[in-house]
Protein backbone atom coordinates (compact mmCIF):
# COMPACT_ATOMS: atom_id res chain seq x y z
CA UNK A 1 0.00 0.00 0.00
CA UNK A 2 2.83 2.39 0.83
CA UNK A 3 4.50 1.84 -2.55
CA UNK A 4 1.20 2.38 -4.40
CA UNK A 5 0.67 5.61 -2.45
CA UNK A 6 4.17 6.84 -3.35
CA UNK A 7 3.58 6.02 -7.03
CA UNK A 8 0.25 7.83 -6.98
CA UNK A 9 1.78 10.96 -5.48
CA UNK A 10 4.12 11.19 -8.47
CA UNK A 11 1.14 12.17 -10.62
CA UNK A 12 -1.47 13.41 -8.14
CA UNK A 13 -1.91 16.20 -5.59
CA UNK A 14 -3.47 13.85 -3.01
CA UNK A 15 -4.01 10.09 -2.88
CA UNK A 16 -5.65 7.42 -0.76
CA UNK A 17 -5.31 3.64 -0.73
CA UNK A 18 -8.03 1.46 0.81
CA UNK A 19 -7.69 -2.29 1.31
CA UNK A 20 -10.15 -4.81 2.73
CA UNK A 21 -9.63 -8.56 3.00
CA UNK A 22 -12.11 -11.06 4.36
CA UNK A 23 -12.59 -14.76 4.99
CA UNK A 24 -16.05 -16.22 5.49
CA UNK A 25 -17.22 -19.73 6.30
CA UNK A 26 -20.96 -20.09 5.64
CA UNK A 27 -22.81 -23.28 6.53
CA UNK A 28 -26.18 -23.56 4.78
CA UNK A 29 -29.14 -25.84 5.35
CA UNK A 30 -32.07 -26.10 2.94
CA UNK A 31 -35.37 -27.80 3.72
CA UNK A 32 -33.95 -29.16 7.01
CA UNK A 33 -30.91 -30.74 5.36
CA UNK A 34 -27.29 -29.66 5.23
CA UNK A 35 -26.74 -28.13 1.81
CA UNK A 36 -23.21 -26.78 1.68
CA UNK A 37 -20.15 -25.64 3.59
CA UNK A 38 -17.90 -23.13 1.90
CA UNK A 39 -14.85 -21.04 2.57
CA UNK A 40 -14.79 -17.70 0.79
CA UNK A 41 -11.78 -15.40 0.72
CA UNK A 42 -11.53 -12.05 -1.01
CA UNK A 43 -9.31 -9.00 -1.16
CA UNK A 44 -10.13 -5.64 -2.71
CA UNK A 45 -7.94 -2.57 -3.12
CA UNK A 46 -9.09 0.91 -4.12
CA UNK A 47 -7.06 3.92 -5.18
CA UNK A 48 -8.52 7.43 -5.07
CA UNK A 49 -6.50 10.39 -6.34
CA UNK A 50 -6.89 14.15 -6.77
CA UNK A 51 -5.39 15.15 -10.11
CA UNK A 52 -5.80 18.57 -11.71
CA UNK A 53 -8.63 19.38 -9.33
CA UNK A 54 -10.68 16.24 -10.06
CA UNK A 55 -11.20 12.87 -8.39
CA UNK A 56 -9.95 9.70 -10.03
CA UNK A 57 -10.86 6.25 -8.75
CA UNK A 58 -9.97 2.64 -9.50
CA UNK A 59 -10.16 -0.72 -7.74
CA UNK A 60 -8.69 -4.17 -8.16
CA UNK A 61 -8.37 -7.47 -6.36
CA UNK A 62 -4.75 -6.95 -5.32
CA UNK A 63 -2.14 -4.24 -4.76
CA UNK A 64 -0.02 -6.25 -7.18
CA UNK A 65 -2.08 -4.58 -9.92
CA UNK A 66 -0.65 -1.20 -8.93
CA UNK A 67 0.28 -0.16 -12.47
CA UNK A 68 -3.23 -0.86 -13.76
CA UNK A 69 -4.80 0.78 -10.71
CA UNK A 70 -2.79 3.93 -11.25
CA UNK A 71 -3.58 4.05 -14.96
CA UNK A 72 -7.31 3.67 -14.34
CA UNK A 73 -7.35 6.26 -11.57
CA UNK A 74 -5.56 8.80 -13.78
CA UNK A 75 -7.88 8.03 -16.69
CA UNK A 76 -11.09 8.40 -14.65
CA UNK A 77 -9.87 11.66 -13.11
CA UNK A 78 -10.47 13.38 -16.46
CA UNK A 79 -14.19 12.89 -15.91
CA UNK A 80 -14.30 12.82 -12.11
CA UNK A 81 -16.06 15.12 -9.68
CA UNK A 82 -14.29 18.26 -8.48
CA UNK A 83 -11.85 17.53 -5.65
CA UNK A 84 -13.17 19.97 -3.07
CA UNK A 85 -12.11 18.23 0.14
CA UNK A 86 -9.01 17.00 1.93
CA UNK A 87 -8.28 13.47 3.05
CA UNK A 88 -8.16 13.27 6.87
CA UNK A 89 -4.81 13.46 8.61
CA UNK A 90 -3.71 11.08 11.36
CA UNK A 91 -6.33 10.90 14.11
CA UNK A 92 -6.93 9.07 17.35
CA UNK A 93 -9.81 6.64 17.12
CA UNK A 94 -12.22 5.55 19.85
CA UNK A 95 -11.63 2.06 21.27
CA UNK A 96 -14.37 -0.05 19.68
CA UNK A 97 -14.57 -3.79 20.28
CA UNK A 98 -15.07 -5.28 16.82
CA UNK A 99 -12.94 -8.42 17.10
CA UNK A 100 -13.32 -11.60 19.13
CA UNK A 101 -10.62 -14.23 18.43
CA UNK A 102 -13.02 -16.90 19.75
CA UNK A 103 -15.07 -16.51 16.55
CA UNK A 104 -12.24 -17.98 14.50
CA UNK A 105 -12.07 -20.92 16.89
CA UNK A 106 -15.59 -22.13 16.13
CA UNK A 107 -15.18 -25.29 14.06
CA UNK A 108 -17.24 -26.25 11.04
CA UNK A 109 -18.48 -29.26 12.99
CA UNK A 110 -19.75 -26.98 15.76
CA UNK A 111 -21.47 -24.75 13.20
CA UNK A 112 -23.20 -27.76 11.65
CA UNK A 113 -24.30 -28.87 15.11
CA UNK A 114 -25.74 -25.41 15.82
CA UNK A 115 -27.73 -25.42 12.59
CA UNK A 116 -29.00 -28.96 13.21
CA UNK A 117 -29.99 -28.12 16.79
CA UNK A 118 -31.88 -25.01 15.64
CA UNK A 119 -33.81 -27.01 13.05
CA UNK A 120 -34.57 -29.77 15.58
CA UNK A 121 -35.88 -27.19 18.04
CA UNK A 122 -38.26 -25.65 15.50
CA UNK A 123 -39.50 -28.90 13.92
CA UNK A 124 -39.93 -30.38 17.38
CA UNK A 125 -42.26 -27.51 18.20
CA UNK A 126 -44.21 -27.55 14.93
CA UNK A 127 -44.05 -30.59 12.68
CA UNK A 128 -43.76 -29.98 8.96
CA UNK A 129 -41.79 -26.73 9.04
CA UNK A 130 -39.15 -26.64 6.31
CA UNK A 131 -36.19 -24.63 7.58
CA UNK A 132 -33.48 -22.84 5.63
CA UNK A 133 -30.70 -22.04 8.07
CA UNK A 134 -27.43 -20.18 7.72
CA UNK A 135 -24.57 -20.24 10.23
CA UNK A 136 -21.72 -17.94 9.27
CA UNK A 137 -18.44 -16.93 10.82
CA UNK A 138 -16.04 -14.47 9.29
CA UNK A 139 -12.99 -12.29 9.76
CA UNK A 140 -12.08 -9.07 7.98
CA UNK A 141 -9.18 -6.64 7.98
CA UNK A 142 -9.45 -3.00 6.88
CA UNK A 143 -6.52 -0.69 6.11
CA UNK A 144 -6.57 2.96 5.00
CA UNK A 145 -3.55 5.07 4.05
CA UNK A 146 -3.49 8.56 2.53
CA UNK A 147 -1.04 11.27 1.51
CA UNK A 148 -2.13 13.64 4.32
CA UNK A 149 -0.63 11.32 6.93
CA UNK A 150 -3.91 9.57 7.60
CA UNK A 151 -3.53 5.94 8.62
CA UNK A 152 -6.08 3.55 10.06
CA UNK A 153 -6.46 -0.20 10.40
CA UNK A 154 -8.65 -2.58 12.35
CA UNK A 155 -9.78 -6.19 12.39
CA UNK A 156 -13.36 -7.33 12.58
CA UNK A 157 -14.99 -10.67 13.35
CA UNK A 158 -18.54 -11.75 12.62
CA UNK A 159 -20.82 -14.56 13.68
CA UNK A 160 -24.39 -14.87 12.46
CA UNK A 161 -27.37 -17.19 12.62
CA UNK A 162 -30.47 -16.97 10.46
CA UNK A 163 -33.55 -19.09 9.90
CA UNK A 164 -36.35 -18.85 7.36
CA UNK A 165 -39.12 -21.39 7.80
CA UNK A 166 -42.02 -22.37 5.55
CA UNK A 167 -45.07 -24.30 6.70
CA UNK A 168 -47.47 -25.53 4.02
CA UNK A 169 -51.01 -26.35 5.12
CA UNK A 170 -53.18 -27.20 2.13
CA UNK A 171 -53.16 -24.12 -0.09
CA UNK A 172 -51.85 -21.93 2.70
CA UNK A 173 -48.16 -21.08 3.11
CA UNK A 174 -46.83 -19.58 6.33
CA UNK A 175 -43.44 -17.86 6.38
CA UNK A 176 -41.54 -17.27 9.62
CA UNK A 177 -38.00 -16.12 10.20
CA UNK A 178 -35.47 -14.25 12.27
CA UNK A 179 -31.72 -13.79 12.66
CA UNK A 180 -29.03 -12.88 15.19
CA UNK A 181 -25.50 -11.60 14.64
CA UNK A 182 -22.59 -10.04 16.49
CA UNK A 183 -18.87 -9.39 16.27
CA UNK A 184 -18.48 -11.39 19.46
CA UNK A 185 -19.47 -14.74 20.90
CA UNK A 186 -21.69 -16.14 22.20
CA UNK A 187 -24.44 -16.00 19.59
CA UNK A 188 -26.69 -18.84 20.73
CA UNK A 189 -29.68 -20.52 19.18
CA UNK A 190 -32.05 -20.27 22.15
CA UNK A 191 -33.20 -16.68 21.65
CA UNK A 192 -33.61 -17.20 17.92
CA UNK A 193 -35.54 -20.43 18.42
CA UNK A 194 -37.85 -18.78 20.96
CA UNK A 195 -38.63 -15.97 18.50
CA UNK A 196 -39.54 -18.42 15.73
CA UNK A 197 -41.67 -20.52 18.07
CA UNK A 198 -43.53 -17.42 19.21
CA UNK A 199 -44.28 -16.57 15.57
CA UNK A 200 -45.57 -20.09 14.98
CA UNK A 201 -47.75 -19.94 18.08
CA UNK A 202 -49.39 -16.65 17.16
CA UNK A 203 -49.90 -17.81 13.56
CA UNK A 204 -51.54 -21.11 14.53
CA UNK A 205 -55.05 -19.70 14.00
CA UNK A 206 -56.24 -17.46 11.16
CA UNK A 207 -58.12 -14.21 11.63
CA UNK A 208 -59.69 -11.64 9.31
CA UNK A 209 -59.29 -7.87 9.47
CA UNK A 210 -61.62 -5.18 8.15
CA UNK A 211 -60.38 -2.91 5.37
CA UNK A 212 -60.02 0.44 7.13
CA UNK A 213 -57.61 2.46 9.23
CA UNK A 214 -56.58 0.56 12.35
CA UNK A 215 -54.05 0.85 15.18
CA UNK A 216 -50.85 -1.00 14.32
CA UNK A 217 -48.04 -2.32 16.51
CA UNK A 218 -44.74 -2.85 14.72
CA UNK A 219 -42.43 -5.47 16.22
CA UNK A 220 -38.68 -4.73 15.92
CA UNK A 221 -38.64 -6.79 12.71
CA UNK A 222 -41.65 -4.85 11.51
CA UNK A 223 -40.02 -1.49 12.27
CA UNK A 224 -36.95 -2.49 10.26
CA UNK A 225 -38.92 -3.80 7.28
CA UNK A 226 -41.46 -0.97 7.04
CA UNK A 227 -40.30 2.33 8.49
CA UNK A 228 -36.53 2.78 8.39
CA UNK A 229 -35.71 2.76 4.66
CA UNK A 230 -37.51 6.07 3.95
CA UNK A 231 -35.89 7.65 7.01
CA UNK A 232 -32.37 6.63 6.03
CA UNK A 233 -32.82 8.14 2.59
CA UNK A 234 -34.08 11.35 4.17
CA UNK A 235 -31.17 11.63 6.62
CA UNK A 236 -28.53 10.96 3.94
CA UNK A 237 -26.46 14.06 3.33
CA UNK A 238 -26.38 13.15 -0.36
CA UNK A 239 -30.17 13.33 -0.61
CA UNK A 240 -30.23 16.57 1.38
CA UNK A 241 -27.59 18.05 -0.91
CA UNK A 242 -29.53 17.04 -4.02
CA UNK A 243 -32.72 18.53 -2.59
CA UNK A 244 -34.66 15.26 -2.73
CA UNK A 245 -34.87 14.76 1.04
CA UNK A 246 -38.12 16.03 2.59
CA UNK A 247 -36.04 16.95 5.65
CA UNK A 248 -33.92 19.52 3.82
CA UNK A 249 -34.03 22.81 5.73
CA UNK A 250 -35.74 21.13 8.71
CA UNK A 251 -32.82 20.95 11.15
CA UNK A 252 -33.99 22.03 14.57
CA UNK A 253 -37.66 21.41 13.79
CA UNK A 254 -39.82 18.90 15.68
CA UNK A 255 -41.37 16.75 12.96
CA UNK A 256 -41.70 13.53 14.95
CA UNK A 257 -43.41 12.47 18.14
CA UNK A 258 -41.65 13.87 21.22
CA UNK A 259 -41.23 10.30 22.51
CA UNK A 260 -39.04 9.36 19.51
CA UNK A 261 -35.24 9.57 19.57
CA UNK A 262 -32.97 7.99 16.96
CA UNK A 263 -29.20 7.92 16.64
CA UNK A 264 -26.53 6.25 14.54
CA UNK A 265 -23.75 4.76 16.62
CA UNK A 266 -20.75 2.93 15.17
CA UNK A 267 -19.03 2.73 18.58
CA UNK A 268 -21.29 0.05 20.12
CA UNK A 269 -19.20 -2.86 21.41
CA UNK A 270 -19.54 -5.98 19.25
CA UNK A 271 -22.08 -4.34 16.92
CA UNK A 272 -21.90 -5.83 13.41
CA UNK A 273 -21.90 -2.30 11.98
CA UNK A 274 -19.42 -0.88 14.48
CA UNK A 275 -15.94 0.37 13.61
CA UNK A 276 -13.39 2.85 15.00
CA UNK A 277 -13.48 4.90 11.80
CA UNK A 278 -15.44 5.01 8.57
CA UNK A 279 -14.12 3.79 5.23
CA UNK A 280 -12.40 7.14 4.62
CA UNK A 281 -10.51 7.21 7.93
CA UNK A 282 -12.83 9.66 9.71
CA UNK A 283 -13.33 8.71 13.36
CA UNK A 284 -16.62 7.09 14.37
CA UNK A 285 -18.97 8.67 16.89
CA UNK A 286 -22.50 8.64 18.18
CA UNK A 287 -24.56 10.84 15.89
CA UNK A 288 -28.02 11.87 17.16
CA UNK A 289 -30.45 12.15 14.25
CA UNK A 290 -33.71 12.70 16.14
CA UNK A 291 -33.90 13.84 19.74
CA UNK A 292 -37.36 13.88 21.34
CA UNK A 293 -38.88 14.42 17.91
CA UNK A 294 -36.46 17.16 16.83
CA UNK A 295 -34.22 16.74 13.78
CA UNK A 296 -30.60 17.28 14.84
CA UNK A 297 -28.23 16.00 12.15
CA UNK A 298 -27.78 14.43 8.74
CA UNK A 299 -24.94 12.00 7.96
CA UNK A 300 -22.17 12.81 5.49
CA UNK A 301 -19.08 11.38 3.86
CA UNK A 302 -16.16 13.60 2.84
CA UNK A 303 -17.43 14.51 -0.61
CA UNK A 304 -21.04 15.34 0.25
CA UNK A 305 -19.93 17.21 3.37
CA UNK A 306 -17.59 19.41 1.32
CA UNK A 307 -20.28 20.17 -1.24
CA UNK A 308 -22.72 20.98 1.57
CA UNK A 309 -20.26 23.24 3.35
CA UNK A 310 -20.03 21.08 6.46
CA UNK A 311 -17.81 18.33 7.91
CA UNK A 312 -17.96 14.58 7.44
CA UNK A 313 -19.82 12.82 10.25
CA UNK A 314 -17.79 9.62 9.79
CA UNK A 315 -20.34 7.89 7.57
CA UNK A 316 -18.32 7.23 4.44
CA UNK A 317 -19.21 3.67 3.51
CA UNK A 318 -17.92 1.42 0.73
CA UNK A 319 -19.48 -1.69 -0.76
CA UNK A 320 -16.38 -3.85 -0.81
CA UNK A 321 -13.79 -1.39 -2.03
CA UNK A 322 -16.22 0.72 -4.02
CA UNK A 323 -16.44 4.50 -4.09
CA UNK A 324 -17.53 5.91 -0.71
CA UNK A 325 -21.07 7.11 -0.14
CA UNK A 326 -22.85 8.34 3.01
CA UNK A 327 -24.63 5.53 4.84
CA UNK A 328 -25.75 4.63 8.34
CA UNK A 329 -23.84 2.06 10.39
CA UNK A 330 -25.84 1.01 13.48
CA UNK A 331 -29.22 2.67 13.99
CA UNK A 332 -30.56 2.85 17.52
CA UNK A 333 -34.16 3.76 18.38
CA UNK A 334 -34.20 4.63 22.06
CA UNK A 335 -36.41 2.52 24.28
CA UNK A 336 -39.63 3.89 25.73
CA UNK A 337 -41.71 2.90 28.71
CA UNK A 338 -44.52 0.72 27.36
CA UNK A 339 -44.39 -3.07 27.50
CA UNK A 340 -45.50 -4.90 24.35
CA UNK A 341 -48.13 -6.77 26.36
CA UNK A 342 -49.63 -3.44 27.46
CA UNK A 343 -49.76 -2.24 23.86
CA UNK A 344 -51.69 -5.34 22.84
CA UNK A 345 -54.01 -5.04 25.84
CA UNK A 346 -54.85 -1.47 24.78
CA UNK A 347 -56.06 -2.47 21.28
CA UNK A 348 -59.71 -3.34 20.72
CA UNK A 349 -59.13 -4.21 17.06
CA UNK A 350 -55.86 -3.83 15.25
CA UNK A 351 -52.77 -5.39 13.72
CA UNK A 352 -49.31 -6.49 14.79
CA UNK A 353 -46.83 -6.32 11.88
CA UNK A 354 -43.94 -8.80 12.11
CA UNK A 355 -42.70 -8.66 8.52
CA UNK A 356 -43.69 -6.36 5.67
CA UNK A 357 -42.81 -7.39 2.12
CA UNK A 358 -42.36 -4.86 -0.66
CA UNK A 359 -42.36 -1.71 1.47
CA UNK A 360 -40.18 -0.10 -1.22
CA UNK A 361 -43.19 0.01 -3.54
CA UNK A 362 -44.14 3.42 -2.17
CA UNK A 363 -42.48 6.75 -2.90
CA UNK A 364 -39.61 6.38 -0.45
CA UNK A 365 -38.29 9.89 -1.01
CA UNK A 366 -41.58 11.36 0.24
CA UNK A 367 -41.77 8.85 3.08
CA UNK A 368 -44.59 6.76 1.63
CA UNK A 369 -44.54 3.02 2.21
CA UNK A 370 -46.86 0.17 1.32
CA UNK A 371 -46.55 -3.56 1.20
CA UNK A 372 -47.96 -6.98 1.86
CA UNK A 373 -48.00 -8.18 5.42
CA UNK A 374 -45.86 -11.28 5.03
CA UNK A 375 -46.40 -12.09 8.69
CA UNK A 376 -48.80 -10.25 10.97
CA UNK A 377 -51.44 -10.93 13.58
CA UNK A 378 -54.88 -9.57 14.36
CA UNK A 379 -55.43 -8.08 17.80
CA UNK A 380 -58.94 -8.42 19.13
CA UNK A 381 -60.10 -7.18 22.53
CA UNK A 382 -56.56 -6.94 23.82
CA UNK A 383 -55.38 -10.38 22.70
CA UNK A 384 -53.56 -11.91 19.72
CA UNK A 385 -56.37 -13.58 17.75
CA UNK A 386 -54.38 -15.19 14.95
CA UNK A 387 -52.48 -14.62 11.73
CA UNK A 388 -53.85 -12.37 9.00
CA UNK A 389 -53.62 -13.21 5.30
CA UNK A 390 -54.12 -11.27 2.08
CA UNK A 391 -53.48 -8.04 3.95
CA UNK A 392 -51.67 -4.85 2.93
CA UNK A 393 -50.83 -1.69 4.83
CA UNK A 394 -49.87 1.74 3.52
CA UNK A 395 -48.92 5.03 5.08
CA UNK A 396 -46.40 7.80 5.35
CA UNK A 397 -43.49 7.40 7.74
CA UNK A 398 -43.60 11.04 8.82
CA UNK A 399 -47.29 10.90 9.71
CA UNK A 400 -46.88 7.50 11.40
CA UNK A 401 -43.90 8.61 13.48
CA UNK A 402 -45.39 12.03 14.06
CA UNK A 403 -47.88 10.55 16.50
CA UNK A 404 -47.06 7.44 18.50
CA UNK A 405 -49.16 5.93 21.24
CA UNK A 406 -46.18 4.18 22.74
CA UNK A 407 -42.57 3.03 22.35
CA UNK A 408 -41.58 -0.36 23.69
CA UNK A 409 -39.47 -0.78 26.80
CA UNK A 410 -37.34 -3.57 25.32
CA UNK A 411 -35.27 -3.17 22.16
CA UNK A 412 -33.43 -5.82 20.16
CA UNK A 413 -31.08 -6.03 17.19
CA UNK A 414 -32.56 -6.71 13.77
CA UNK A 415 -30.21 -7.81 11.02
CA UNK A 416 -27.22 -6.51 12.95
CA UNK A 417 -27.91 -2.97 11.70
CA UNK A 418 -30.94 -1.75 13.68
CA UNK A 419 -31.58 -1.76 17.42
CA UNK A 420 -35.24 -0.96 18.03
CA UNK A 421 -38.19 -1.62 20.34
CA UNK A 422 -41.84 -2.06 19.35
CA UNK A 423 -43.66 1.02 18.03
CA UNK A 424 -47.39 1.54 18.66
CA UNK A 425 -49.16 3.66 16.01
CA UNK A 426 -52.75 4.93 16.37
CA UNK A 427 -53.92 4.57 12.77
CA UNK A 428 -52.60 3.07 9.52
CA UNK A 429 -54.57 2.18 6.40
CA UNK A 430 -55.21 -1.56 6.16
CA UNK A 431 -56.50 -3.29 3.02
CA UNK A 432 -57.70 -6.86 3.39
CA UNK A 433 -58.96 -9.29 0.81
CA UNK A 434 -60.63 -11.28 3.59
CA UNK A 435 -62.10 -8.65 5.85
CA UNK A 436 -64.40 -7.13 3.19
CA UNK A 437 -65.06 -4.22 5.50
CA UNK A 438 -66.69 -6.32 8.22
Amino acid sequence: MERLLVRAMEVAQQAEVFRVSSRQVPVRFEANRLREIQTRESTSVALRIFKDGRVGFARASSVADEERLLEMAVETSQFGLPAEYQFPSLDSYPPVNTFDPAVGGVTMSEMVDMGSALIASITGHTAGVLCDVSVTRGMASVQILNSQGGKASYDKSFFGLGLEGTLVRGEDMLFVGDSASSCCLPVGIDGLADSIKRQLEWARESAALPAKSLPVIFTPNGVASALLSPLMLAFSGKMVLEGTSPLKGKLGERLFDAKLSLRDDATIACGPGSRPCDDEGVRSRRLPLINEGEILNFFYDLQTAALAGTRSTGHGDRAGAGFPRPASSSLVVEEGEVAFEDMVADVKEGLVVEQLMGAEQGNLLSGDFSGNVLLGYKVENGKIAGRVKDTMISGNVYRVLGELLGIGDKARWVGGAVYTPHLYCPSISVASGRGKGK
